[in-house]
């Protein structure tokens, strides 16, 4: 959202109030990060028992000292999460090309430039919010898209989307993907989209369950199937964080087209590279989400067996 004019007066107050913090360098703001920390985690204990469930239960191997430090580090995270997320509406091209660098975007340039549309998978790893800034690093004439879901509160949604569309990307909501695709294909021109696919999807929308850091995880598979219907050329985002206030973000090619894999397969293999990112820098994984509510069992009784068999047995 670029012009103020669409955004509501909530909108707008909330946009100018971001914007005014995130004017700030970035060592005041993680100054700022690390009182939200030490509030959030030492004192609230914002979504302890959810942090703590989470770890001990994918990280059976480590111990009690091991799983606090994870922890301790996630809040810190967080806080920063938030920071740089207020700071990415204010960034330079320059600083943020510093900041956050790619590696093998010549290959995506590649694809794009071949006219065959691409797919990038990634999760709430890192701060994905800066992930916004691939425009930067696309050289070809494409549409570049991040699909997400809407804020309840509408003046914080409007407030986000412009900061995300700082650099460029189009925000689709995630219920006009499908015609948006169509219709930017019917443009003649290729597009590369963002897909954050690690949350836990309602019952209607899972289709295969992954084995995902010791849990049998339902998991969505729309990017799967839009990608197999564009037969897009798929890439996984395998970001880390060399320092505070840099990231790397790594193309992993996972296929030239998606339609030929078999099916499920790119949902497999996306939770199978997501889970060795998180394995690697524990902390930056979204710790306080409720991943697993949902559970297989769970979802036999919702549909009843048969047809749950039979939705296992679709993309959607």
């Amino acid at each position: 959202m670029k012009d103020n004019e669409k955004m509501s007066f909530g909108g707008r107050m909330l946009s100018g109030l971001f914007s005014a913090v995130g004017s700030l360098p970035l060592w005041v703001l993680y100054g700022i990060s690390d009182i939200t920390a030490l509030l959030a985690g030492g004192i609230v204990g914002y979504r302890r028992k959810v942090i703590r469930e989470n770890l001990s239960t994918c990280f059976p191997e480590k111990d009690e000292k091991e799983l606090r430090k994870i922890e301790k580090g996630f809040y810190r995270f967080l806080g920063d999460y938030f920071v740089e997320t207020l700071r990415l509406g204010r960034m330079s091209a320059k600083e943020m090309r510093r900041r956050m660098r790619f590696e093998g975007a010549e290959e995506v340039n590649r694809c794009l430039n071949e006219g065959k549309d691409v797919s990038l998978y990634l999760g709430h790893y890192c701060n994905w919010e800066w992930l916004s800034s691939i425009p930067l690093h696309i050289t070809a004439d494409a549409y570049t898209g991040q699909i997400y879901h809407p804020l309840e509160n509408k003046a914080a949604d409007e407030a986000f989307l412009k900061i995300r569309g700082h650099f460029g990307a189009t925000s689709v909501e995630m219920g006009d993907t499908l015609l948006t695709l169509r219709r930017w294909r019917h443009e003649g021109k290729p597009s590369i989209v963002g897909y954050i696919a690690d949350q836990s999807p309602l019952f209607n929308g899972v289709r295969y369950f992954a084995d995902f850091l010791h849990h049998d995880t339902p998991a969505f598979t729309g990017p799967e199937r839009l990608s197999r219907m564009l037969h897009a050329a798929v890439f996984y985002c395998d970001v880390s964080r060399p320092k505070r206030g840099e990231y790397l973000c790594r193309y992993v090619k996972m296929t030239d087209d998606a339609t030929t894999l078999p099916k499920f397969e790119l949902t497999r293999l996306y939770y199978e590279l997501l889970e060795k990112s998180i394995r690697r820098q524990p902390p930056f994984w979204l710790w306080s989400h409720r991943r697993w509510k949902r559970t297989r069992q769970d979802f036999y009784n919702y549909f009843g067996e048969e047809e749950a068999k039979k939705r296992l047995t679709q993309l959607g």
